[in-house]
């Protein structure tokens, strides 16, 4: 009786502010419509799930969906945009949360990787491109498909670092390899990439022997923090790699690659940051659910964050750059992707993991849509390089793919 009177008030508090496109059907035949026209029915199938809408979060709302407490009939889409209406009606006055400042050990962190990567290669292939990029992809137009903006977004990165032949390029959490075996393949350059994931680690070597590259092209099962080649490397990447880190262990991160890089080198970061200032968590529950469900100890900064640490460690700022909009078309396409794939999905990871990925995909398209996040990419030099001989004076290189 408790958990009725205040759902029935949360739900009046609701119907006042706005017009949620939802209908609600409870175990005992009553309904509720927040709209004439819903979109998404949710049905409660017992008191005790009524606590989930009782100030409701995104994080409190994604569990009662992930944990089947809640049946939920609606596009992936629709079940968001809803679930953020609820939330937003009740808790946008609320700040959002400060992440919790975590010691990021090289056991939790590669036990964190294991937990988000190590589902299963198969169940990557099901919604990525084909040559499993996980990353923003570029799309230079409206019609490119995600194989093709993805190729793009290789040959961006790798033209913003003037890759040549015979340098030595260096990818911190390579993935499944794609970005060094297009760094040597196509660029000429002798590649490494590094993992603490033993499923992409195996791929890639796979990969690499498959395109006959293994002797300019190698792959590392190791922490960044381990990997002992000072001042090794002309040029290097990081993607989607320093939201692992933590944000108390960025200057270590940032001081790392300088050690790496040689006096010469560029680095580019291509990485996702939170859109509030004090790098706390996305709001409405929306990080807290991440970080228990997906990402497990991951941080996000926002970019001035990023910045400062980067100039703190030695690397000068050279260029930035926001595919904000990019993430949102490629996380839209693999949230279409996997829902075209769901009975394979549900076979191979099971129906709470494909919840998990289905309600965060829809989340992480909307998120980037709405700018609760972003996603930079930082080009910098070694400071020690003032003369920056190798940057050209305009930035036309980056799109012609010449210095």
């Amino acid at each position: 009786m408790f958990f009725e009177k205040r759902f029935l008030k949360t739900m009046d508090q609701i119907r006042a502010k706005a017009a949620v496109p939802l209908r609600i059907e409870l175990w005992n035949g009553r309904q509720f419509d927040f709209s004439s026209d819903p979109s998404v029915t949710v049905t409660i199938p017992s008191s005790s799930a009524l606590r989930y809408f009782i100030a409701p979060t995104l994080n409190k709302l994604g569990e009662a969906f992930v944990e089947g407490h809640i049946r939920v009939d609606g596009s992936p889409k629709n079940v968001f945009k809803v679930a953020e209406g609820l939330a937003r009606n009740v808790t946008a006055r609320l700040p959002s949360a400060v992440q919790w400042a975590r010691n990021h050990s090289r056991d939790r962190d590669r036990k964190a990787i294991e937990y988000h990567y190590d589902v299963a290669n198969d169940f990557y292939s099901l919604f990525l491109d084909r040559d499993m990029v996980y990353s923003c992809a570029y799309f230079q137009n409206e019609t490119d498909t995600l194989d093709a903006a993805q190729s793009q977004k290789l040959d961006h990165i790798l033209n913003k670092l003037m890759l040549k032949p015979g340098e030595k390029f260096l990818d911190i959490g390579c993935g499944w390899g794609a970005l060094i075996i297009r760094a040597a393949q196509k660029y000429g350059a002798t590649a490494t990439g590094i993992t603490l994931s033993k499923n992409q680690f195996d791929l890639a070597q796979e990969k690499i022997q498959r395109a006959g590259l293994a002797d300019r092209c190698r792959v590392l099962l190791c922490d960044y923090r381990d990997l002992n080649e000072p001042q090794a490397y002309d040029k290097i990447a990081s993607v989607g790699m320093f939201e692992h880190v933590g944000l108390k262990n960025l200057p270590t991160y940032f001081r790392a690659v300088h050690g790496l890089l040689k006096d010469e080198g560029l680095v580019l970061n291509h990485g996702i940051t939170t859109s509030d200032v004090e790098s706390r968590w996305i709001g409405m529950g929306a990080g807290e659910f991440i970080d228990r469900y997906v990402f497990p100890h991951g941080e996000l900064p926002h970019v001035s964050l990023a910045l400062k640490e980067m100039a703190g460690a030695g690397l000068e700022v050279v260029d930035v750059e926001s595919l904000r909009r990019h993430y949102a078309r490629t996380c839209e396409a693999w949230s279409n992707n996997l829902e075209a794939r769901r009975d394979e999905a549900i076979a191979i990871a099971g129906e709470r993991r494909y919840r998990i990925w289905q309600i965060y995909l829809a989340g992480c398209a909307h998120g980037f849509a709405n700018g609760w996040m972003n996603l930079y990419q930082i080009l910098c030099s070694k400071a020690e390089n003032k003369e920056l001989r190798q940057q050209p004076l305009t930035r036309d290189y980056m799109y012609t793919g010449q210095s």
